[in-house]
Order: structure tokens, then sequence, then C-alpha cells
């Protein structure tokens, strides 16, 4: 059974993306692992190339800006890495550039990549997910973010990242998965106020139009952290990749629990309480189909 990883990045540096401690992350199982590095406004290409592993291979691209609405250029740069893949590779690992996986779930996926790899009905495995925010020390919860997403698929003719790059799709249909106990932290809205907010602007311009740029942009210095429906002290050991950058953190994160959107909110509170009490999150998008 051979694993190659694979990812796209662009201005790394400049937004802040723990881009080496994501590919660091999940290096040790993959056999490969292609990266679509765009052309960028800082030094990201040096610090891929910084990165002392022969199985890196880079693929230099500049992102087309006519694809930017709808985050449409994320999955093209995806579908770039992925297809560049070598032809005898069995499973593809996907990690994007705010994400890392625990060392500890890679025995996990590796021992379902292997028990899955001659099960023609499973075409995906589906990770969950922990959403940490405004610092390391909180995990948020929200039924506008994902709680699963698929990470890992089998190298099959047909299968394109889909819209901004968020899952993938077989010839235009939902992909089979079957569900894993692994989790992918994601580090995106980790950051102080004015680093969400330029976040915010840089992500803008891949997802709305001129005219919405123009009105909305540059996005407000303090942000508001509210939009977390629950936040949640995470006291585990964090990923060994991400302990030096967890270190040098230099800001403080609090927040009032009273003043988060759900507070003001009955629907979204009942909602909340029924996932919670019975792990049923009703009217959850799926970008797959879930099988066993």
């Amino acid at each position: 059974m051979k694993i190659a990883g694979f990812t796209f990045i662009k201005n790394a540096i400049k937004n802040d993306y723990p881009i080496v401690e994501a590919i660091n992350s999940i290096l040790p199982i993959c056999d490969e692992f292609v990266i679509a590095v765009g052309k960028s406004d800082d030094d990201t290409l040096k610090l891929i190339e910084s990165i002392n592993s022969a199985k890196i291979r880079i693929i230099e691209t500049v992102w087309d800006p006519k694809s930017r609405a709808g985050g449409a250029v994320f999955a093209q740069q995806t579908d770039i890495a992925f297809n560049a893949i070598s032809s005898d590779i069995d499973w593809a690992f996907y990690i994007q550039g705010d994400e890392c996986v625990h060392e500890k779930y890679l025995s996990v996926v590796k021992q379902e990549m292997q028990a899955n790899l001659e099960n023609t009905n499973v075409e995906g495995l589906l990770l969950k997910y922990k959403h940490f925010y405004g610092s390391y020390d909180f995990v948020a919860e929200s039924r506008r973010w994902y709680r699963r997403e698929i990470r890992v698929i089998k190298k099959l003719p047909g299968i394109k990242s889909y819209k901004d790059a968020q899952g993938f799709r077989l010839d235009n249909r939902k992909i089979k998965v079957k569900l894993i106990e692994a989790y992918v932290y994601h580090y995106g809205w980790v950051k102080p106020p004015q680093g969400i907010c330029s976040k915010m602007n840089n992500f803008n311009q891949y997802y709305k139009y001129d005219s919405f740029i123009e009105e909305y942009s540059p996005a407000p210095d303090d942000f508001d952290y509210g939009n977390a429906d629950k936040l949640i002290r995470f006291t585990e050991n964090p990923p060994a990749v991400m302990i030096s950058r967890i270190e040098k953190a230099n800001w403080k994160f609090s927040i009032d629990p009273t003043k988060l959107e759900i507070n003001k909110q009955l629907k979204k509170k009942l909602l909340l309480w029924i996932e919670t009490k019975l792990g049923l999150r009703l009217f959850e998008y799926k970008n797959y189909r879930i099988v066993k």
C-alpha cells in the first residue's frame, strides 16, 4: 500500500499559515507529498523548499484571477496537486495549510487505509474536526462550521475537488466514505483580531466580486469572536509539530461566553442542545455518503 499527501498554498508567510506544520504532521505515513505552490508575494516557495524531505515534490503554479468567485481557484489548485500524484499510489491524504493531524491519529488513519484498501464500497475516509478559535486553548463548536470532512481518498480516476476545496466528488457524485475515529485540528481562526481581519481581507478576493470588495474591505480591526456557538477549553497535548508555534503565540484571547451569538437566538440554542444530548446535527450539509 502506497500513500501520497497533497495540498496547495500561496502567501503562507504573509497570512501566517502553519503550512510546514501541516505537511510534517502527515508526512511520516506518506511515500510522497505533492504541493502546488502558487506564485506568492512573499517567500512561500523558499519556505516549502526548506522542508528537509526527499518525499516532497513541488509544482509551481499561477492562480487564475478569473476563477476566484466562490473560492473555485482553491479547488483548481487542489486538483493540480492531486493529478500530479504518482500512478502507483493507493490512497491520497489531503491537508490544507491551516490544518494538522495529531501524531496519535496517524496509526488509526493508516490502519483504516489498509483495512479498506480492497473494499470497493469505501472510496474515502471521513475525519472529524476540532476547530480551534481565538487561541490554541479553545475549541469552538458552531453549526456554520463542518464537523466532518473527507481528507483521505483513493487514487481513483474521476475524483475532483468540489466547489471551494472543502471536499471531493467522484464523477460529480458524492463519494462513499467511512467515518473514522481520527481528528483534523483546524487552526484557521487562531489569530489575534488584526490577524483574523487580514485573513478575511485575503479570502474576500477569492470569494467575492469587485463590487463586494470595494464595499466591505478592509474588514474592521476589532473582529467580533462571538460567532462561535460554544467554546470548550482544550486541555490535551497539542500535535508535536505545533508546539514551537504555540509557544511563540504572543496574544491573550478572552471572550465573555454570554456574548456569543447563540445566546441571542433561541433556535440555535435548541439545535445545539439536541446535538449535545443526542449527537444529531439536524439539517447538516453533507458532501459525502457514509457507508459501513
